[in-house]
């Protein structure tokens, strides 16, 4: 678009995120296909405007580049950018690969134009923004096929004036966060018939709620989100092939969150693992949360696995240690793959010694250096 191939249209350089946002949200209002994209600080940098965007019923595409939050800074691959906005108003897609991530943004647009909402597609940060790798790219004729021209449900008109952002008092606030909530009721069902109609359309099965794997007769099921999902499947694999009864689920819409088909998946195992590549600091899990709920009456095990976080590597070494655990009932409610209790711990003493003992990642940076 900024070369001018991609018309009509307009590509706008802007001096922050708040302001791309914000863009966005007049060029959707005044009836313009609009897209975005951002990461990390950007994402929290442009809430206000997040808020605004999906209480208007704004259908604005984003591509998240999964990307941790500091302090300390850090500009590597977590989820605890998308996960702080869940909540946020807007549909959420995570990506496995890039085909699904590139398959997933012309669902979005049609998923965000249907229902008049705003759609994240979330997928993460270098291990697959910066990664190349052979995908299918589709013919222009197909994506008109499944995308047909934008018919925008709201638009501003000087023939039929109207206010958006209008104030709305105690009266009226609750209905309209309602209907909010009931459009993403509405998502939970549109998301598997897009995904279907794209699977007809373009031969490949991307998308959707939930992607189980090997799950029929597993008792021990591992639920992940994005691209660590490969390498769990593989893990999954190799232990198979030991007779070992393990499965994955994949969640691929985390808002809305798809009670019914997880708990569908998840209701026969005796055990869940839920990797998570976000900390709730003070409670743990966030993905492991919505998966109790959709497991409410089940009796089954849970475990909370805090993992990846700022771009540590995810080995398959390190989840069949953690499988192992899970499978022989060594595995905590809530554990952290590949901690160093050895750092923590000396750092937790320091601070015990003395009150004034200095930033906690500044001494953890220097403890590193001294092991090597």
């Amino acid at each position: 678009m900024k070369s001018g191939a991609l018309k009509p249209g307009e590509y706008v350089n802007v001096e922050s995120e708040f302001a791309a946002l914000s863009l966005c949200i007049g060029a959707s209002a005044a009836g313009a296909r609009t897209y975005t994209a951002t990461a990390s600080q950007g994402l929290l940098y442009m809430v206000e405007a997040l808020y605004n965007a999906s209480g208007l019923g704004l259908p604005i595409v984003m591509t998240i580049a999964n990307r941790a939050i500091g302090a300390p800074i850090n500009i590597w691959n977590d989820h605890s950018d998308s996960m702080s906005q869940r909540d946020s108003g807007w549909i959420q897609l995570y990506a496995r690969d890039n085909q699904e991530a590139a398959d997933l943004h012309p669902q979005a647009f049609r998923l965000a134009e249907e229902l008049s909402l705003p759609v994240m597609v979330c997928m993460d940060g270098f291990v697959l923004t910066h990664a190349w790798e052979r995908i299918e790219v589709p013919e222009q004729s197909q994506i008109d096929a499944f995308l047909p021209p934008y018919e925008p449900r709201q638009v501003l008109d000087p023939a039929e004036p109207v206010s958006i952002g209008a104030m709305v008092g105690p009266e009226a606030f609750t209905e309209v966060r309602y209907l909010a909530h009931a459009k993403q009721m509405q998502a939970l069902e549109a998301i598997p018939k897009l995904s279907e109609e794209f699977r007809r359309l373009f031969g490949r099965d991307s998308g959707g709620l939930v992607h189980p794997y090997a799950c029929e007769d597993a008792e021990t099921i591992v639920v992940a989100l994005g691209s660590v999902f490969g390498t769990v499947c593989d893990v999954v694999d190799e232990m198979r092939e030991h007779g070992v009864r393990i499965g994955a689920l994949a969640i691929t819409s985390f808002r809305p969150f798809p009670l019914e088909a997880v708990r569908a998946a998840l209701g026969g195992a005796r055990q869940v693992v839920v990797l998570e590549r976000a900390l709730a600091v003070g409670i743990g899990g966030i993905v492991s949360a919505n998966v109790r709920t959709a497991l409410a009456g089940i009796q089954l095990a849970g475990h909370t696995m805090i993992a990846g976080l700022g771009g540590r590597a995810i080995t398959k070494a390190s989840l069949h240690r953690l499988f192992d655990d899970a499978l022989g009932g060594r595995l905590g409610q809530l554990t952290f793959l590949d901690l160093d209790t050895d750092l923590v711990e000396r750092e937790l003493a320091r601070m015990a010694r003395t009150r004034r003992s200095g930033p906690s990642a500044e001494n953890i940076l220097r403890d590193v250096g001294s092991n090597r």
